[in-house]
């Protein structure tokens, strides 16, 4: 560890120089790119500055013990031993998740899809109860969403919604929402009172633009309509809404939610992207999970990830077999809980394979 720590503060120091060079500061992709891995690589050099001082205070205090005659100076040396022996084993652990590789996608904005699945009418009012739960979880992270598109069922349900997001870190966290989310509840359509189990699907999908992710444009094939929905007259009188084909893979993506074409024709070519680009890293991950399944970390959203019981008020996370009593919080966007709690199994998982 300690030859990982020592080259990564030789490369804070190296990058501190490169960041004040001419060349740097006068390109400005290059410079926010210092500045990014500047600022990943002191939050390691100062907490490893802080361990190097306190092994440098154990060593003295041991070293006072060994040679001091005098009581008093032992007894201090004694106490500082004390407190620096519980910091040191608090610093290695600190130390050893910030060495964990983070996942390079982590810092990307995100896509965000959910589609309804079994259970009917009541799969679609759940759809519109997850948008709600993201949108709560959003705003207490100061975030930003945008609407892409939506699909409305009846019963004032969705069958599907999708809409990005915009802020720090956010695929690192939202990362975690990917998979099925089960509800098992009494439906407002059921008139015997019975409980209902239905399904919503959650992808949650790293947004990603021409550098990330090379799509040849001769692959996609661009329909347009008329929009269909809320919206005024000005809904069916211009072929507003947009529908992107990428013909190699059959992938097709409709956006109908803005009022130009050609603001549709952005957003929707922007999930196009994102969804190929998933697809790529499935296939990379599934290559790796030959070797190491991670539990937490496969995103698969035919995975049935989450259980929100109603009768009960629980909720819990198949993955990491944890649950909470306060679903009412929790539909109210207060997943901060089950995110951490992830995370926390993710790096330990890693840890475990030496990642």
């Amino acid at each position: 560890m300690i030859e990982k720590l020592v080259a990564i503060k030789d490369r804070f120091e190296e990058v501190g120089q490169l960041i004040i060079q001419p060349d740097a500061m006068s390109d400005m992709k290059v410079y926010s790119k210092l500045s990014k891995e500047y600022k990943d690589l002191e939050k390691i050099v100062k907490l490893y500055d802080e361990y190097q001082s306190v092994l440098d205070n154990i060593a003295n205090s041991k070293e006072i013990l060994k040679t001091e005659k005098d009581e008093e100076f032992r007894e201090m040396a004694k106490m500082e031993l004390d407190e620096l022996n519980p910091r040191q084993e608090e610093l290695e652990d600190e130390l050893k998740i910030l060495l964990i590789p983070k996942d390079p996608d982590d810092e990307k904005n995100v896509i965000v899809e959910i589609r309804a699945g079994a259970g009917g009418d009541e799969a679609g009012i759940f759809v519109g109860d997850m948008f709600r739960l993201y949108e709560r979880f959003i705003d207490s992270k100061g975030w930003k969403k945008e609407l892409i598109s939506t699909n409305e069922a009846s019963s004032g349900g969705f069958k599907e919604i999708v809409f990005g997001v915009e802020g720090e870190d956010v695929y690192g966290s939202l990362k975690f929402e990917s998979g099925v989310h089960r509800v098992q509840r009494v439906p407002v359509t059921e008139s015997q009172g019975r409980v209902h189990t239905s399904a919503v699907s959650v992808a949650v999908l790293p947004e990603v633009d021409e550098v990330d992710f090379d799509l040849n444009m001769k692959d996609v094939r661009k329909d347009t309509y008329r929009s269909s929905g809320a919206g005024g007259q000005h809904v069916n009188k211009t072929e507003s809404a947009v529908r992107l084909t990428h013909i190699p893979t059959n992938t097709v993506v409709e956006c109908q939610d803005g009022r130009s074409q050609h603001k549709n024709y952005a957003k929707a070519l922007q999930v196009l992207r994102s969804r190929l680009y998933e697809q790529e890293l499935k296939k990379q991950q599934d290559e790796i999970a030959g070797e190491r399944k991670s539990l937490v970390g496969s995103g698969d959203r035919s995975d049935k990830i989450r259980t929100y019981n109603y009768p009960q008020g629980r909720v819990t996370d198949h993955r990491i077999s944890y649950s909470v009593h306060n679903l009412p919080t929790v539909m109210d966007g207060q997943i901060e809980d089950f995110i951490e709690n992830l995370r926390i199994a993710e790096n330990a998982d890693k840890m475990k394979s030496g990642e």
